[in-house]
């Protein structure tokens, strides 16, 4: 999908989730958070893969909500995870914050469930 939206001209950005929440921990300390948040707030289409496949602190929960409400109706955003959906709220571990960003997410949303085996081990068998 990435690749075809910039192929169409859309701005896009993939990032591992942990590692961009990463990013803007690191962005609160050095002053550029606000400036990081706008930059991904401009992007046509963000992709966070790997969501949910670590436990989340206090302030990437934070930072997540500041990032999807920034672009909630207005950009698209395209989340990969191992973990089902029904189980984010639990993985997000504070429930009016797990409140504000599932609705975030899932409000006007698709969901596309993919079976079969990884690509990794297919590549492998090649």
């Amino acid at each position: 999908m990435g690749q075809q939206a910039a192929r169409l001209g859309f701005s896009v950005l993939y990032a591992r989730a942990p590692r961009l929440l990463e990013e803007l921990h690191v962005a609160h300390g050095d002053g550029s958070f606000a400036r990081r948040l706008a930059q991904l707030a401009k992007l046509d289409l963000l992709i966070l893969d790997d969501f949910a496949i670590a436990p989340i602190a206090a302030h990437e929960r934070n930072d997540l909500l500041e990032l999807l409400d920034d672009r909630v109706g207005t950009r698209s955003t395209v989340i990969t995870s191992q973990l089902p959906v029904t189980a984010w709220h639990a993985w997000l571990d504070e429930p009016t914050l797990a409140d504000a960003i599932l609705d975030r997410i899932v409000h006007g949303s698709h969901k596309m469930a993919l079976k079969g085996d990884s690509m990794r081990r297919l590549r492998q068998a090649d």
